[in-house]
C-alpha cells in the first residue's frame, strides 16, 4: 500500500506572497494538462506500479527567505544540513552488508526527486514516479530482485530535513539518482558515486523580452540561484573569473527557485541545462524563456551511496553499465528476448548472463543484465522514454550517446569481460 507523508508547507516570503504555493501549483497544473495530452507520456511503464514512500515533496518549512547581496568574494557549498526530526535514519552499513540487507528488506530504498519532470517526477494526479533519474532506481531493483517493482522512492531535496546527502549518509536511502554532480568535495564527505548517467552543464534561463544573448549581458542583474548548491558555487566561481558584478537572489528549494524567476523578482535564473529544459515546461508561459547556449561548467550526474562498501559499489556500478554496454552491443528492450535465444555474440551472451559467473560473483544472478534490459532497456530505451522526441522536452542527447554510435557520443562501459 503507497505510504504518502508530507511535510507542513512552507511560510511564503515578503517578497512574494504565497508565490511557492501558487505559482508552483499553477505551473504543475499545466504540466499535467500537457502530458495527458501526448500519446507517449514519459516514463511511461507498463508494469504495475512500485510500492511509493514520500518523504516530503514540498520546501523546507525552515527555509529563509531570498537575500539580495552585492556578489563580491564566491561563496564556497554550505555545510551539509541536518535531516530532518521526521526522517527515520538507520545505520550506515558495514563494509560489503548493505546488499545482503537490501535483500533480507526484500526491496531497494531509492532516493530522486519529486519535482523535476523528466528526471524525477511524482504525479499526484495519477499516483506514480516517472523519469531518467527514476528508472535508474527501477533498474537497480531488477538488478538484484528480477523485478523493478520491488522498490520504494524517498522524495529527496538539497536542503532542509529531507537534505539528500543525509539520507544517503544515515542509510535512509540505499542509493540516490537525484541529479547529482559528482565532485571532489562531495566525494571526500563520505559519500561515493557510480558512473556518469547524465553529462550535463550549467547554463542560464531569461525572459525572452529582455534580449539577453551573452553572459555579459547579465552584469548587472538579478540571478536565482538554489542556496548551497553546485550551481551558487559555479556561478560565483565563474562571474567572479570573467569580472561579472551580480546581485545573488538565494532560494532554499526549487519549489521556491522557478517560481521567483517566473514572476519577475529576478532577471535570470542559473542551473544544470537539463534542469531548466524541464523547469521550463511549468512556467505560465514557457514559450517566453529562452535558455542561453552558453554553459559555465561541465557536470558529470550520476549515483551517490554510501563509501567503504564496494559490493554496493559494483552492483551500482555495473547496473548503470549494462544499460550502456548493451546500447553499444544494440541489445534492447525490445530484441533482448530474441537476442537471449539466438545471438551467438559472445559479448552478448555474457551480459545476458548465458556465459560466465560474472552476476554470481557480485552476488546477483548471473542473468541481472538480461534482467535489467528486459524490464527496463538499455540507456537509449530509459533516455527516450523520459527525454527523447516523444516528449515534451525532446532533449538533444549530445555526448550522451554511446561511444561507437557516431555524433560524439562519450557514454562507455567497461567489457563485460
Amino acid at each position: 500500500m503507497a505510504m504518502i507523508r508530507e511535510a507542513p508547507p512552507m511560510r511564503p516570503s515578503k517578497q512574494a506572497p504565497n508565490l511557492s504555493r501558487h505559482t508552483g501549483m499553477i505551473g504543475l497544473s499545466l504540466l499535467y494538462a500537457l502530458l495527458a495530452g501526448c500519446s507517449l507520456p514519459f516514463g511511461q511503464n507498463s508494469t504495475p506500479q512500485p510500492v511509493i514512500l514520500i518523504v516530503t515533496a514540498t520546501p523546507d518549512p525552515r527555509a529563509q527567505a531570498p537575500t539580495s547581496n552585492p556578489i563580491s568574494v564566491p561563496s564556497p557549498v554550505s555545510a551539509t544540513p541536518v535531516l530532518g526530526d521526521t526522517a527515520t535514519a538507520t545505520p550506515a552499513p558495514t563494509a560489503g552488508g548493505l546488499l545482503a540487507r537490501v535483500k533480507a528488506r526484500g526491496k531497494l530504498i531509492c532516493g530522486t526527486n519529486a519535482d523535476l519532470p523528466g528526471f524525477g517526477f511524482y504525479d499526484n494526479v495519477r499516483s506514480r514516479w516517472s523519469g531518467f533519474d527514476v528508472d535508474f532506481c527501477r533498474a537497480v531493483a531488477a538488478a538484484i530482485f528480477g523485478n523493478s517493482d520491488a522498490i520504494e522512492f524517498v522524495a529527496l531535496n538539497t536542503s532542509g530535513q529531507n537534505e539528500r546527502f543525509d539520507a544517503v549518509r544515515s542509510g535512509k536511502v540505499d542509493v540516490l539518482f537525484r541529479n547529482t554532480t559528482w565532485t571532489l568535495g562531495r566525494d571526500v564527505a563520505q559519500l561515493a558515486f557510480g558512473p556518469t548517467t547524465f553529462h550535463d552543464g550549467q547554463s542560464f534561463m531569461v525572459h525572452a523580452a529582455d534580449k539577453v544573448a551573452s553572459l555579459n549581458d547579465l552584469a548587472g542583474k538579478k540571478i536565482c540561484v538554489a542556496r548551497g548548491t553546485t550551481s551558487e558555487q559555479n556561478l560565483n566561481d565563474d562571474f567572479a573569473a570573467r569580472g561579472i558584478a551580480f546581485t545573488p537572489e538565494l532560494y532554499d528549494d526549487e519549489n521556491q527557485l522557478y517560481p521567483a524567476y517566473d514572476s519577475g523578482l529576478c532577471d535570470a535564473v542559473t542551473s544544470d541545462s537539463s534542469q531548466l529544459s524541464s523547469k521550463r515546461q511549468t512556467l505560465a508561459k514557457p514559450q517566453d524563456n529562452v535558455i542561453l547556449g552558453d554553459r559555465i561548467s561541465r557536470e558529470p550526474l550520476g549515483p551517490a551511496f554510501v563509501e567503504n562498501d564496494e559490493q554496493w559499489r559494483d552492483v551500482v556500478s555495473w547496473t548503470v553499465f549494462a544499460t550502456m554496454y548493451a546500447e553499444e552491443l544494440r541489445v534492447d528492450q525490445a530484441n533482448v528476448d530474441q537476442m537471449k535465444l539466438n545471438s551467438t555474440d559472445p559479448r552478448v551472451r555474457r551480459l545476458l548472463g548465458l556465459e560466465g559467473d560474472f552476476g554470481t560473483k557480485l552476488g546477483l544472478s548471473n542473468d541481472f543484465g538480461y534482467q535489467i534490459i528486459s524490464k527496463m532497456g538499455n540507456y537509449a530505451d530509459i533516455y527516450n522514454r523520459n527525454l527523447g522526441p516523444s516528449t515534451p522536452f525532446a532533449l538533444e542527447r549530445g555526448p550522451n550517446k554511446a561511444w561507437n554510435l557516431g555524433a560524439g557520443g562519450v557514454l562507455a562501459s567497461p567489457p563485460f569481460r
